[in-house]
């Protein structure tokens, strides 16, 4: 029987664990099935360009302590392009694939949705360090992302109690604010702003007073990029860094935490100051849980390859590895429940 030939690529946004997930597929494919692979270069780009370098032992050696992704990454949607899908099944072709891995978030998957829907042979690996993918319990790189953010929470708390200070901590995550209520549990923050509550100025400020009213003199506030605040009964629309919108029709945040920051400072005349961990979330070393985990999940879209199960993502539900279709996992996001958030107010002011 001859060998197959099988494509992998990783998009979005880079991520710890990313070469966790390559490693794995492709030692086991190698080792178990005796496939060939190819590493598609900069996602869903190199599809519709035909830009692939060849995968194995040798280029898989030493990876999975490694942050980022060995192949690149883009934002790229084949179809905002005219016959985007049908560039990438001819270059499916021209390239010799018989399968694509793909690993990414919610519109690299919602691509490999869709070409699965025109018959191209996919397997999805869910990737984001928001955790908001819908279908999975966790996601391969939101540990890590979490982490960071409670280590620099640590740090921040001892400027904030020498200096008396409020600190304003702006995280990632856009449509959901599970980094922001984990890493902000975690690190005692003394009020958490996440995308699926409403607030209002007056009730942050309020809930700072009440704190320092109890004789604490510096606050933490740890707040997603995605938060929405309104002021004097006026809904605010997100605040963005920079106008336009990306290939997926997102627009690029960030700024939440200066507003939240100057209207405390001005309401209160609390010495309030702002950090913005950005992409410092993302970098870095995968922990030991996403290091597994990616490899897990490596190790289950081969063996998706293998059994011809196309059309499914790999998913963690409970401690099972278990496959769900596409569809089912880019059809609406994965957002914090109000159970969890009620948790978190315990330890608000």
């Amino acid at each position: 029987m001859a060998e197959k030939t099988i494509g992998i690529l990783t998009g979005g946004g880079d991520c710890p664990g990313l070469n966790a997930v390559i490693r794995a597929v492709v030692r086991k494919g190698i080792t178990a099935y005796r496939y060939r692979f190819r590493g598609i270069l900069k996602g869903w780009k190199g599809m519709m360009e035909c830009d692939w370098e060849p995968l194995g032992p040798e280029e898989i050696s030493g990876i999975l302590p490694k942050g980022g992704t060995i192949l690149g990454t883009s934002r790229t949607n084949p179809f905002k392009e005219e016959d985007g899908g049908e560039i990438v099944v001819d270059n499916m072709r021209r390239m010799k694939l018989d399968a694509l891995v793909a690993i990414g978030g919610e519109d690299t998957l919602g691509v490999a949705n869709k070409l699965a829907s025109m018959g191209v042979p996919v397997i999805g690996v869910p990737k984001t360090i928001d955790n908001d993918l819908n279908g999975t319990d966790y996601t391969f790189g939101f540990d890590t992302a979490v982490n960071i953010v409670t280590e620099a929470i640590d740090r921040i708390h001892t400027t904030a109690e020498s200096h008396n200070r409020v600190m304003v901590i702006e995280v990632m995550g856009r449509h959901s604010g599970w980094i922001a209520l984990y890493a902000g549990l975690a690190g005692g923050a003394d009020m958490i702003l996440i995308p699926e509550q409403k607030y209002t100025i007056q009730e942050i400020v309020s809930t700072i007073r009440k704190r320092h009213e109890r004789g604490k003199d510096f606050s933490i506030v740890v707040v997603a990029e995605g938060a929405q605040v309104s002021a004097e009964g006026k809904e605010n629309e997100y605040v963005v860094s920079e106008g336009g919108l990306d290939e997926f029709g997102h627009v690029k945040l960030g700024g939440i935490g200066q507003l939240v920051a100057n209207a405390v400072e001005e309401a209160t005349s609390y010495e309030t100051r702002v950090t913005v961990l950005g992409h410092l979330q993302r970098g870095g070393t995968p922990t030991a849980f996403d290091r597994v985990l990616g490899t897990r999940f490596g190790i289950a879209a081969i063996d998706l390859v293998h059994a011809g199960d196309f059309g499914k993502m790999v998913s963690l539900q409970g401690n099972e590895i278990v496959a769900i279709p596409l569809a089912d996992a880019v059809n609406q996001l994965k957002i914090v429940d109000q159970e969890l958030y009620d948790l978190a107010t315990v330890f608000f002011g």
